[in-house]
């Protein structure tokens, strides 16, 4: 395993860690906490602040203050790219400690968190720095009789509230167009993956941002998240997680009339076509289906196979599935980490025992992973199932290394399978006919389609969900600048 970098052995050895509000370091109010674990070990990794309503109330009142006060609502905008770039040159000298606590905290390997989590979290800074420079604030409209235009200003106070399977990439998706945009934030992390974001708040100070501008509130969903969504102070909203949380997110939002952005989850399909090439369907669904332990909302668990095709990609699939090497995080040869959590663990295992008594078939048998030297973590072993499609393997999202195969004949049977599903988040299609891909593509019923790829994430291009993945916008595009810009139209009659 690789070593411990001494940044990390500083980081951790800081128990039991504080969070960040108004620019201080801070217990929370009640003084409770509770623990994350090293899902590769299952040893405790840290004690964190369990906050709760008097910590959120505390953190939007200061992301307010500053919003009002700091000067950086109202700064020009590459007076603020200043900082954050700034801010995205630290994640750059901190890349591999941040790495190594992302491989700690989440199980995934840190190869893929080195390569490419935390460096994407930095480019996505740049990106919106840039990007505010060169947005017009001010748009002449032309209308007779009136001298009108638009003009574009932050919200104020915009609450996150982030998940355990991608702590830092999805803090840096979400934050950057919301600073760049002149607005405040408060952070609340997945209690189960809070450290990479606490290291993060740490290079804000750093950069030289105004305290009070970014705040992390650590604490329970169910507590320090539910205060956040319903706290009256925020002005805008995003979550990112389950629909049954979003629901809730979406509801509390509601009370208070604030616009919230729900990012959800998925049961994203890849068609395969007969002349698709075969050993890179292999390797890009087999990939996209161990990437962080299948821990991914848009990664492709439902495998709709041409007929043609079916016995070949199967044997191939299943031989690559085996071959890949399960470990610790910081194993240097691992390629499929643990899942985050004994709990998660025990989610795709009742999954893969429900999806069998309803009739599914094992292609490759899943279960319990046993690694040695790390038999405390909560591995699991890749899955392949097939079988009818109102399977609850086939229908309902996993979140592990479990993908659904169904084989068809036509494309119409193709795109009735891939329709079926109530998620619309991402999906791919395999052929060499470019013509027949651009059509399949712009007929699945999601906010992404894929062509001989999966899990393809530009910044510039529009990413987000349809039906129960999502609304109210998504990330990575200058339209999710605008989402954190308010509308204003000024009009003086000419007569």
């Amino acid at each position: 395993m690789a070593e411990m970098l001494p940044k990390v052995k500083d980081f951790l050895s800081a128990q039991p860690m504080k969070m960040l509000v108004n620019g201080e370091w801070v217990d929370a109010a009640g003084g409770a906490r509770f623990e994350t674990r090293d899902p590769g070990e299952g040893t405790v990794l840290a004690a964190v602040p369990a906050g709760d309503a008097p910590d959120v109330d505390r953190a939007v009142q200061a992301a307010d203050a500053a919003f009002r006060k700091s000067g950086w609502a109202t700064m020009p905008a590459n007076d603020r790219a200043v900082f954050i770039h700034r801010l995205a040159d630290l994640v750059d000298e901190h890349r591999d400690a941040l790495a190594q606590i992302e491989s700690l905290d989440v199980g995934k390997p840190l190869a893929q968190a080195s390569s490419f989590d935390i460096p994407n979290v930095a480019q996505t800074l740049r990106y919106y720095a840039d990007l505010s420079v060169h947005t017009r604030s001010r748009e002449p409209i032309a209308v007779s009789g009136y001298d009108a235009h638009t003009t574009r200003s932050p919200y104020g106070v915009c609450a996150f509230i982030f998940p355990w399977n991608f702590p830092l990439l999805l803090v840096g998706w979400g934050i950057s167009p919301a600073l760049a945009a002149g607005n405040t934030v408060v952070i609340k992390p997945a209690e189960d993956t809070p450290l990479t974001t606490l290291y993060f708040a740490r290079l804000t100070e750093q950069a030289g941002i105004p305290k009070g501008i970014v705040n992390v509130v650590t604490g329970l969903g169910e507590t320090a998240g539910a205060a956040l969504a319903r706290n009256p102070g925020i002005r805008r909203m995003s979550f990112t997680g389950s629909p049954e949380v979003g629901r809730l997110v979406g509801e509390a939002c509601g009370r208070n009339l604030v616009p919230v952005k729900l990012e959800l989850g998925g049961k994203g399909a890849a068609v395969v076509f007969e002349d698709a090439d075969l050993d890179s369907a292999v390797k890009g669904l087999t990939g996209a289906i161990t990437l962080n332990t299948g821990q991914v909302c848009c990664t492709a668990s439902r495998w709709m196979v041409h007929e043609s095709l079916w016995d070949r990609f199967v044997d191939q699939s299943a031989s690559a599935l085996k071959a890949t090497r399960i470990g610790h995080g910081l194993d240097p040869d691992t390629e499929m980490g643990p899942a985050v959590s004994e709990k998660q663990r025990q989610r795709i295992l009742g999954y893969l025992d429900r999806g069998e008594k309803e009739g599914a078939k094992p292609l490759l048998p899943g279960g319990v992973a046993i690694v040695p030297k790390h038999e405390k973590g909560y591995y699991v072993k890749p899955a392949l199932l097939t079988g009818p499609p109102e399977n609850v393997c086939a229908r309902e999202e996993i979140f592990g290394p479990v993908a659904y195969l169904m084989p068809f004949k036509t494309e119409e049977q193709a795109l009735d399978l891939v329709n079926r599903s109530a998620y619309g988040l991402a999906n791919s299609v395999w052929t060499r006919d470019l013509t027949r891909a651009e059509r399949v593509a712009g007929a699945m019923s999601a906010g992404n389609s894929w062509i001989n790829a999966h899990n393809v994430f530009a910044h510039g291009i529009p990413y987000g969900g349809w039906n129960l993945s999502g609304l109210g916008g998504g990330v990575l595009s200058p339209e999710t600048l605008a989402d954190y810009l308010r509308l204003r139209s000024v009009v003086r009659p000419l007569s």
